[in-house]
């Protein structure tokens, strides 16, 4: 049931999104959805770690409400948030 209500939040753009933006590489990644703000949060630290250990840097992290159109999104192509490479890191829920 929990599952098909994140679904019918995200179909609308309700739901909960970890949005990563990178320096190096400059990328802007996104996880979810999530049905709440809470589970967002909890979630966020293990994306973050998954991050680091690939050589990210210039970590910083929001939770937003919103319906992103891609995963990943590659600065370093030029690229605006409706566009980008999918991307997928430990814990990718898609």
């Amino acid at each position: 049931m929990k599952d098909l209500l994140t679904t019918l939040l995200n179909l609308f753009g309700l739901a909960w999104w970890v949005e990563i933006v990178t320096e190096t590489p400059a990328c802007t990644y996104y996880f979810g959805p999530f049905l709440d703000a809470k589970a967002a949060e909890g979630a966020k630290t293990g994306y973050v770690e998954d991050l680091e250990q690939e050589g990210a840097q210039g970590i910083k992290v929001a939770l937003k409400r919103l319906k992103p159109t891609n995963l990943t999104v590659d600065g370093d192509l030029g690229e605006k948030p409706s566009q980008g490479i999918m991307r997928a890191l430990r814990g990718q829920f898609q």
